[in-house]
């Protein structure tokens, strides 16, 4: 239900379509009374509507917010706060797990408080997309799907039992059972509708903005849709599904402007490695990016969506577009009302949120152009997805890194055992189409099943090496791949369907062959995997694999056959025909004629209508899930999956006082880009790691260890698991790779060294570089910091996400003053730090931290505040904002 606001500008109207009317807020009326909004861009209108819509007179919103975005045209830069108000909030398993156990705990929490758990409830409509827990355990077979199905259940029957309970026990949320796509595209092909309606309390129907928030960086892929939405952490989603706004910041707006036509044979996988790399490089992190120019005319909806799709990777918000006749073609062809699709026309043009051909430019903080002509076939990597690599020098790239990196002058080949092939640097051991980037984009699919065709009528097969895998976004996927008869020729060459799922994108990538793994890790191999996915940073794709490059889903059934990375891929050939000739690429490329006619058959709307008439039901093993609705959990004595978490041990109704942190050791000093992946891995559990100890401790066998992302509804995990990425660089450990740090002068695990911190009673600091908790939005690392002891995070940089969620979870960040670092203040694991000024902290203020010298000697150095708004204050006072909510509820 929507809360009627006091609409001080009178301008609540209606809109008459199709013989219905919709109650709306004007942004027409409203530009009588606050001046011309014409050249607004799109982004911002969608924020001026939710303020006109929830203005209170200015308990939480007030005429002098909506003033200032108006305003901003004239200076496209604001440091004014504002609270704003999603239409609903997206999940997804991974992040939706903890953040269910967080509400369950929360009504076990305002019993003891005295409190009324039926306040413990979504207030807006939530849906949660069971997509991160498939791994590609089987492969190449046609079983393979069936098989990882089962595997599947039987690993999280834990956590889908909390699930349904949740779906059962909870209002306004739903589950999409596992099995049916990831959720980015199921939100794009399903749930969004660009313009979301709901009853206010007088009973009338609202139309506005279609928006949201989800508990995955990569919900952005609905701003090609004319959705707003961006990932937050789980702890900002659970308080605004509590009712509470997110407050921002009012955003600077990077244009992006794209002007000509792409050229045959170019995917929007080039484009948007190409799009990354520009903004990168810009720079637009905690900003919007909105496309606009001549050149959208000649981007499908599913070329939108991929772009929006990567904003985390080039570090924005969200990257937004417009709606336009395209925007309706997708609705219609994904198989929405026709009422809801004149809904949306009407809607956009009354509220000026229509893309004219011709019309003035929107005003922006700053621009950027690219001639789409001049993007050509491109890759990313090998470890990060700004990286762009243009095909044609992918292989001086990788053989450039294994002289440089890992300081090879050759590459490497040693036999396979028992395999009757050998295997070497460079070689592709993973090739997968996989990830919510690509898989929403039908024109880069059909293209993979033509190569495919092809390639099979040449006889060509993809080297023994290589671990092949399709996991689509959407059953709808299979469905048009079968009509068109390509996946007969996936299947031929072993990229049979594995599961509907983020899959290898997560790290879900499943294990390799025993013998090749073997020969890998015996002989330093330094391998490659090429995936259609969005992610490739260190040690997320495979504990074997060092080399991870982004490729389109033609580029990886090509690279599967070619098989390595060391060689030109536009020079060489791809492999020998059956005939005995060698095969080029270009003799297995598709034409932009062939991929368009064959999309153009094999797609319609009655299978988008098919496979979503009843997209909750889930298969057999969803429905054979017995479980009841309740209004507390029961939580399961012995649980290794879900388990009542710590955070409200104690608490009362009153926060306790704040106060200098003193005396607090580093824990570990860290280097640039420190990913949400390094703070918190997503993948694989060692056995020797404290984790693995753990669960082996608790009667858990290696082969049911599953993964940190599956295991985050358990704390005792999580914690274990924080900091332990395989690959994580401590400069406290010299020399030594993975998750160890320094007490004293011994080393050990991360989580080992904190316990014995916390048991001397010594508060703890994180200290790194530029960019820090870039990548997903990942709530366990803010959560897993705070379960260490770590009090405060003193970096260059933050990434948003992280930073946010950071506050959330009651730890202080703070940022190095320009010219500043670890570096030049010489900073080592051996100073102790005390931040001085805790209890009178103000957002954006300079804070004083003493150092401590091992010799005794002292000096101070400023460094900035890094609580960003007045509300996070709050929630910092409160020790976190599921404190700050509760607290709040309960009173």
């Amino acid at each position: 239900m929507t809360q009627v606001g006091q609409d001080s500008l009178g301008t609540r109207s209606t809109l008459s379509v199709g013989g219905k009317d919709y109650a709306f807020y004007s942004l027409k009326k409203a530009s009588e009374k606050v001046g011309d909004i014409s050249r607004l861009p799109f982004s911002m209108k969608v924020l001026l509507e939710n303020l006109l819509r929830f203005e209170d007179g200015g308990f939480t919103v007030s005429v002098g917010d909506i003033q200032a975005l108006a305003d901003w045209q004239k200076d496209p830069s604001s440091s004014r706060e504002i609270q704003y108000r999603p239409a609903r909030v997206l999940m997804q398993d991974f992040t939706g797990v903890p953040c269910v156990v967080d509400l369950a705990a929360m009504r076990d929490a305002i019993a003891k408080l005295g409190g009324d758990t039926s306040k413990i409830n979504p207030l807006v409509p939530v849906h949660l997309v069971i997509d991160h827990s498939v791994m590609v355990d089987e492969f190449g077979h046609p079983k393979a799907f069936e098989q990882n199905v089962e595997i599947e259940y039987h690993r999280n029957m834990e956590r889908y039992d909390f699930l349904k309970w949740g779906s059962k026990s909870l209002d306004n949320f739903k589950a999409v059972p596992p099995g049916t796509g990831i959720c980015h595209q199921v939100n794009l092909e399903n749930i969004a509708q660009s313009v979301w309606t709901s009853q206010d309390q007088n009973g009338e129907t609202v139309a506005y903005f279609d928006t949201c928030v989800g508990t995955d960086s990569h919900t952005t892929m609905v701003n090609g849709l004319g959705v707003l939405g961006w990932g937050v952490g789980g702890i900002e989603a659970e308080a605004a599904m509590l009712g509470q706004p997110v407050s921002m910041l009012i955003p600077e707006v990077v244009g992006f402007k794209f002007t000509g036509a792409l050229n045959e044979g170019v995917t929007a996988t080039d484009l948007v490695l190409t799009v990354t790399q520009m903004l990168r490089a810009h720079g637009v992190v905690g900003r919007f990016v909105e496309y606009f120019g001549p050149g959208l005319a000649t981007l499908t909806l599913a070329d939108r969506a991929t772009m929006g799709n990567m904003a985390p990777e080039y570090g924005a918000t969200c990257g937004f577009f417009g709606i336009d006749d395209k925007t309706l073609e997708y609705l219609r062809l994904t198989g929405r009302d026709d009422d809801q699709i004149a809904l949306v026309e009407a809607y956009a043009k009354e509220q000026g949120f229509w893309i004219e051909p011709g019309a003035a430019d929107p005003v922006f903080t700053s621009t950027l152009e690219l001639d789409l002509s001049t993007v050509v076939p491109s890759l990313a990597g090998p470890k990060r997805p700004q990286d762009k690599v243009v095909l044609t020098e992918v292989d001086d790239v990788f053989n450039a890194d294994l002289a440089k990196v890992y300081k090879k002058t050759a590459a490497k080949r040693v036999a396979v055992e028992g395999a009757g092939h050998d295997i070497g640097d460079g070689d592709v051991v993973i090739a997968a189409i996989t990830s919510c980037t690509n898989t929403s984009n039908p024109d880069v699919l059909v293209a993979a099943g033509l190569v495919a065709r092809k390639a099979r009528a040449l006889g060509l097969t993809p080297k023994p090496w290589v671990k092949t895998s399709l996991a689509p976004g959407s059953q709808v996927v299979t469905d048009y791949l079968i009509k068109a008869g390509l996946q007969a020729d996936l299947d031929a060459l072993g990229f049979n369907l594995v599961g509907y799922g983020c899959t290898t994108c997560i790290g879900n990538s499943g294990p390799l062959a025993e013998p090749i793994s073997q020969a890998i890790n015996a002989n330093d191999i330094v391998a490659a995997s090429v995936l259609s996915g969005n992610r490739n940073f260190e040690g997320r794709v495979s504990p074997d694999v060092r080399a991870n490059f982004l490729a389109s889903p033609p580029l990886v059934v090509a690279y599967a056959l070619k098989g390595t990375v060391t060689e030109d891929f536009t020079t060489t050939p791809i492999g020998t025909g059956s005939n005995g000739n060698p095969v080029f690429l270009k003799d297995i490329w598709p034409t932009n004629a062939e991929v368009a006619s064959t999309v153009s058959a094999c797609i319609d709307a009655d299978m988008f209508k098919a496979r979503y008439a009843d997209v909750y039901k889930g298969d057999k093993h969803w429905q054979a899930i017995n479980v009841t609705g309740s209004e507390t959990y029961k939580w399961q004595a012995g649980s290794t999956y879900v388990a009542n978490p710590p955070y409200f041990e104690g608490m009362s109704m009153t926060p306790a006082d704040l106060t200098d942190i003193e005396g607090a050791k580093p824990l570990l000093i860290l280097g640039d880009s420190i990913t949400t992946d390094h703070i918190s891995p997503a993948g694989s559990i060692k056995a020797d790691s404290p984790a693995g100890k753990w669960l082996m401790d608790h009667q858990v066998s290696k082969a049911d260890f599953n993964s940190y992302g599956a295991r985050r509804g358990h704390h005792e995990v999580m914690m274990r698991g924080t900091f332990a990425n395989i690959r994580i660089k401590n400069e406290m450990v010299p020399g030594v790779e993975g998750g160890m740090s320094r007490y004293g002068d011994e080393v050990g695990a991360v989580f080992d060294v904190a316990q014995k911190h916390k048991a001397d009673g010594t508060p703890l600091v994180v200290i790194a570089g530029k960019e820090y908790g870039t990548g997903s939005s990942r709530d366990w690392a803010a959560k897993g910091t705070n379960l260490l002891g770590v009090r405060a995070v003193i970096v260059e940089s933050f990434e948003r996400i992280h930073r946010s969620n950071l506050v959330g979870m009651g730890v202080l960040p703070l940022q190095f003053k320009d010219g500043e670092s670890r570096e030049t203040l010489g900073l080592t694991g051996d100073d102790s730090f005390t931040i001085k000024g805790v209890a009178e902290l103000s957002p954006r203020q300079d804070v004083e931290v003493e150092v401590t010298r091992k010799d005794g000697s002292k000096f101070s150095f400023t460094a900035v505040c890094r609580i960003d708004t007045a509300n996070e204050v709050e929630y910092f006072r409160n020790g976190g904002i599921l404190h700050y909510v509760l607290r709040k509820l309960a009173a």
